[in-house]
């Protein structure tokens, strides 16, 4: 009876070291949950950078306003007739307290 009760015990502790140490236990498992979520968080800012940059396309095939204010803003282009004015800082002067 006494072998019996051992064994039995030596199997218990192998399946619990399997449950928790082991390939595909309950570590393995967390760490891959802690994967999963960051993920999704990757996924949910890229979509929503993806949803932004479709609105911007649509606004550039339907219309000629976001042309506009995107040729303005970043290549610097003014229309026929209007004057182009910079106003820069001057850095090099220091600014008294």
């Amino acid at each position: 009876m006494r072998p019996l009760l051992v064994a039995l015990l030596g199997l218990l502790l192998l399946l619990q070291y399997r449950l928790w140490l082991g390939e595909g236990g309950i570590r393995e498992r967390q760490g891959l949950e802690t994967q999963a979520r960051a993920g999704e968080e990757s996924n949910q800012r890229l979509r929503e950078r993806n949803d932004a940059l479709a609105r911007q396309v649509l606004e550039l095939q339907e219309g000629d306003e976001m042309l506009e204010a995107v040729a303005r803003e970043e290549l610097g282009l003014v229309r026929q007739g209007e004057e182009f004015i910079l106003f820069v800082e001057d850095d090099s002067e220091e600014k008294s307290p």
